[in-house]
């Protein structure tokens, strides 16, 4: 009986690890609206100025989407725009406090303004919202951010 409850026990174990770690992977994307989808291809295209217009769209259509969000304060980021970067930032994480590229891009704008402490403090966010023990994309581009801030000073 005693072997048959660990086993069962292990199982179980065994049933939550594989269900953890699928649970953060991304489902089936919903099409996204038209403004979004041009958003995107102007920030591939290194365009934006027309990111911004289309993003702006996009999150008065849809005011808790946190990509849009969050890609409008990219576009701002790179438009040397940091108060209203910061603020769609901002938006996304409120929408989502674990949005990785969110809390990524907002460590990155940390370190465009010098703050390097708000920075770790953005790499700390995402190694809580990272799968795997803090192992993603999101986390090791900050990081690498970080390191190369950090050899500049």
């Amino acid at each position: 009986m005693k072997l048959l409850s660990s086993v069962i026990a292990l199982l179980l174990n065994l049933v939550l690890i594989q269900a953890l770690a699928l649970a953060d992977l991304p489902g089936p994307k919903a099409k996204e609206s038209p403004n979004v989808e041009a958003g995107r291809k102007a920030i591939d295209a290194k365009d934006y100025k027309s990111a911004v217009d289309y993003l702006t769209k996009a999150v008065q259509e849809e005011p808790n989407n946190a990509d849009a969000q969050n890609m409008l304060g990219y576009s701002y980021r790179k438009l040397g725009t940091f108060d209203k970067s910061m603020e769609h930032y901002q938006r996304a994480l409120k929408i989502d406090t674990n949005h990785r590229s969110a809390h990524e891009y907002l460590g990155e704008l940390y370190l465009d303004m010098n703050q390097l402490d708000n920075a770790e403090k953005q790499l700390a966010a995402l190694k809580k919202a990272c799968p795997f023990f803090g192992k993603c994309e999101e986390y090791e581009d900050l990081k690498a951010a970080i390191d190369k801030y950090r050899a500049k000073k």
